[in-house]
């Protein structure tokens, strides 16, 4: 799997994310700023759960301009069987025998995406998984706790 492809696919879904959340952005800003939504009585709170609304959507989209700007011009570094891993890693993982991909970065911890037919899940080293994986490598198994219980990943493979 080519991790440069796998980056520019993530900016053009935050780009695409971007546009529609501006767009978003400024209907609720709008609607928070349009002389309907002037209260009609103290009980009213419309126009102000509008405005908080237009805040958080702002917000949001200063986040995700922030991941696009580290994923512009993220340095992709190439992995091999005895490297530890770090950001930019892309990790195949198996836990009860199920395989998944995750990539390992600053930001962007939650987002998952369909690459090339395989799901793949950004985690940061600030996550349970993140902070297991990190300064691991192929072969070792990164050890997680999760309430009561305890999952072990396998590391299949590191690129």
């Amino acid at each position: 799997m080519n991790k440069k492809n796998l980056v520019q696919f993530i900016i053009q879904q935050l780009e695409t994310d971007m546009a529609m959340l501006r767009e978003a952005a400024r209907a609720t800003y709008e609607a928070a700023t349009h002389e309907e939504s002037k209260p009609e009585n103290e009980y009213d709170t419309r126009g102000l759960e509008a405005a908080y609304l237009a805040g958080a959507q702002a917000k949001r989209v200063g986040e995700v301009e922030e991941l696009l700007s580290i994923c512009k011009y993220i340095q992709i570094k190439d992995f091999t069987a005895t490297d530890a891993i770090s950001s930019t890693a892309l990790v195949q993982i198996a836990l009860n025998d199920r395989k998944s991909y995750v990539f390992l970065m600053s930001k962007g911890g939650g987002m998952v995406l369909s690459f090339e037919g395989h799901p793949i899940q950004i985690v940061t080293p600030n996550s349970p998984l993140g902070e297991a994986l990190l300064g691991l490598k192929s072969g070792d198994t990164a050890v997680v706790e999760k309430g009561k219980q305890i999952l072990e990943y396998e590391i299949l493979s590191v690129q």
